[in-house]
C-alpha cells in the first residue's frame, strides 16, 4: 500500500479539524443569543437642567433639575430622580404657582408629567397642595390625582382622600371624598 503524498494528508486532516469546529462551534448558549436579540434603549443624560414649557409661543412653566435621563423607547419620557422645581406662569408671563417633587416623569406625546415623593405646589397667595403622587396637563394646565391631596387654605384645611383635580393655579380646587375643616363667614354680618 503506498502512502498519500504530503500535501493530500495535510488537507485531510485540515478537513477533519475544521469539521470538528463546525459541529462544536453549531451550539449557542440561549443567554448569548437573548443577549445579542434583546431590544435596546437608548438612554440620553444630562445635568443641571433648565427646561421651558410653552404653548401656542408663551412660557406656561420652567422645570429646573440637578439630573434627567431620557429614555427611547415605545413611548418616549424623560425622568428626573434626584428631585424637580418647576415655576408656573399665567398667560401673561406672571409667576403664578411652585412647584417641588422629588421625583417626575414625564411623557413626551402626552404632554403629562407623573410627580411622586413629597409633591409640593403653593400659589403666590400662599396656598398650599401636597400629595405623594400627583400628575400635571401640560395642555389643560391643571393637576389631579387618585392619591390623597392635602389643601391649606386661610381658613381651611382639607385632605381629599381619594384625591383631587386643580388648577395649576391652585384657585378651583375639587376633592374626592374631603375631609377637614373650613370656617365659613359669618352671615349675620
Amino acid at each position: 500500500m503506498t502512502k498519500p503524498p504530503l500535501h493530500k494528508k495535510i488537507f485531510l486532516q485540515a478537513a477533519i479539524l475544521c469539521s470538528c469546529l463546525w459541529l462544536f462551534s453549531c451550539e449557542n448558549d440561549p443567554k448569548d443569543i437573548a443577549d445579542l436579540t434583546a431590544k435596546k434603549v437608548a438612554i440620553e443624560e444630562a445635568k443641571d437642567i433648565t427646561t421651558f414649557f410653552s404653548q401656542d409661543g408663551r412660557l406656561k412653566a420652567k422645570l429646573l433639575a440637578p439630573l434627567m435621563y431620557r429614555y427611547q423607547e415605545d413611548t418616549l419620557y424623560v425622568e428626573f430622580p434626584r428631585t424637580l422645581k418647576v415655576d408656573f406662569f399665567d398667560s401673561t408671563g406672571k409667576l403664578e404657582s411652585k412647584l417641588f417633587a422629588r421625583y417626575g416623569k414625564y411623557f413626551e406625546t402626552r404632554s403629562k408629567i407623573l410627580l411622586r415623593d413629597s409633591v409640593f405646589v403653593y400659589n403666590i397667595k400662599g396656598d398650599t397642595l401636597r400629595s405623594e403622587e400627583l400628575w400635571w396637563d401640560q395642555n389643560t394646565q391643571r393637576f389631579y390625582t387618585d392619591k390623597p391631596a392635602h389643601v391649606i387654605r386661610k381658613g381651611q384645611n382639607i385632605l381629599g382622600r381619594h384625591g383631587m383635580e386643580a388648577s395649576q393655579d391652585l384657585r378651583d380646587v375639587t376633592f374626592l371624598n374631603p375631609f377637614g375643616t373650613v370656617i365659613m363667614p359669618d352671615s349675620t354680618r
